[in-house]
């Protein structure tokens, strides 16, 4: 017999957090990347391992804009890192600036810049744009899903 109620979801948890205040710089942006492949090693996800390498590179983008499109002179960005019990691993920046929403598009053929959000669009799982949650700005956030919980072997080109 079914039961009249549906089933109820359980929001998975975090297990690890990892999070910083950075200068909103290229040297800040580069510091970030850095510290989150370093941290994600430390959470058994090794250096050369496919989710370090995408997580790694998600941040690369999401903090190089921050510091490019979400710059206020004088206010830092925000990135937290998070590994949910359910085999996800969560980016988030944080900016100051809430009138530079970020959308990914399709750059000129000869541009320099423009392609940092297709890249998350193609490495993440998911992504979006929430309103910061206090006071001005918005958080940019990103989620890899582990293949087979924790130990995948999925390619960073793969999704």
């Amino acid at each position: 017999m079914k039961s009249a109620t549906p089933p109820q979801r359980r929001t998975p948890r975090p297990t690890r957090t990892f999070a910083m205040r950075f200068t909103s710089t290229p040297r800040g942006a580069r510091l970030a990347r850095r510290l989150v492949s370093h941290r994600l090693d430390a959470w058994a996800h090794p250096y050369a391992s496919p989710a370090n390498e995408t997580v790694t590179l998600i941040a690369a983008e999401l903090t190089a804009n921050a510091v490019r499109h979400g710059h206020v002179p004088g206010r830092d960005f925000h990135l937290r890192l998070t590994e949910v019990e359910d085999g996800t691993l969560r980016i988030e920046v944080t900016d100051t600036r809430a009138e530079r929403r970020p959308v990914a598009g399709t750059p000129a053929p000869d541009g320099e810049s423009g392609r940092g959000l297709l890249l998350v669009d193609a490495l993440a799982d998911d992504w979006g744009v929430l309103p910061r949650p206090a006071g001005l700005g918005k958080t940019v956030w990103a989620e890899y899903v582990l293949p087979r919980g924790r130990t995948g072997h999925r390619s960073p080109l793969e999704n």
